[in-house]
């Protein structure tokens, strides 16, 4: 059995670009996959909170002053 990958946190302003651009056309789910090596399951996550309206700017902008 291998082991996983190294656990990565990604932020919400690169979750929100992501959203906006699978959402918008620009990139595909599979090239997303891909490209940054996630995975389907989280893709679908974050999609689905970008919907709800969970993944929004004021929000982002929140979780980079809390990390300061």
């Amino acid at each position: 059995m291998t082991s996983r990958g190294p656990y990565r946190r990604h932020s919400t302003p690169f979750k929100l670009q992501l959203c906006q651009d699978i959402r918008a056309g620009v990139i595909g789910r599979r090239d997303a996959q891909r490209t940054h090596q996630i995975s389907a399951n989280l893709i679908q996550l974050w999609l689905t909170q970008f919907d709800r309206g969970e993944l929004n700017d004021e929000e982002a902008e929140a979780s980079v002053l809390a990390e300061y």
